[in-house]
């Protein structure tokens, strides 16, 4: 196996069962407006399709650097931590999970656990994956896909956080953001 495929196959089954877990969650009681979705949804697609458009003859371009055969096993393997970090977020969560931007059934403000060390930990583990996918094409249609994803995932994590602190409460929220970074460990808060 070599890196690359080992990319391919942790992004693969990243996905697939990110897929599955989504039957896992608990029922919807109030989504975000449509037009929020479909701000981030365009960013993040046009990142994502840049970002895996190594093969795509019209956007071939040439490695900007060399990662060698170690830095590219070094990358896959930290793309693959930042997959675990998603699904640590992810199980910690639990049923109050979706990829949309709803209030869930129940629904509070989880501070422990990955939720500690950033407001949204599958997102940070998102952008550490993309990062290290975009490093070692070391191409800039890979540079740019990642750009569009942090910027995506980054709107959706402010279109949320607006949500969840009306939805939750703007004393328990703030209070939350004071204390925790959004999206960088060591990060600053925002209050």
């Amino acid at each position: 196996m070599t890196p690359s495929h080992l990319f391919r196959l942790a992004w693969g089954l990243w996905a697939l069962s990110w897929l599955i877990a989504a039957l896992w969650a608990a029922p919807t009681v109030k989504r975000a407006l449509p037009p929020a979705r479909l701000l981030y949804g365009a960013v993040l697609a046009a990142g994502i399709l840049l970002l895996f458009s190594g093969t795509s003859r019209w956007l071939q371009a040439g490695r900007l650097w060399h990662v060698g055969y170690g830095g590219a096993w070094l990358l896959a393997l930290l793309a693959i931590l930042g997959f675990a970090f998603t699904w640590w977020a992810r199980i910690h969560l639990g049923r109050l999970w979706s990829g949309w931007i709803v209030r869930k059934e129940g629904h509070y403000i989880v501070d422990t656990g990955p939720y500690a060390i950033v407001r949204h930990p599958i997102y940070t583990g998102l952008l550490a994956a993309t990062l290290c996918t975009a490093l070692a094409q070391a191409t800039l249609p890979a540079l740019a896909g990642f750009a569009l994803i942090a910027l995506g995932l980054w709107l959706k994590a402010r279109l949320e956080e607006e949500f969840l602190r009306q939805e939750l409460g703007p004393e328990a929220y703030d209070s939350y953001r004071r204390r925790v970074p959004m999206l960088l460990p060591f990060g600053p808060r925002s209050a």
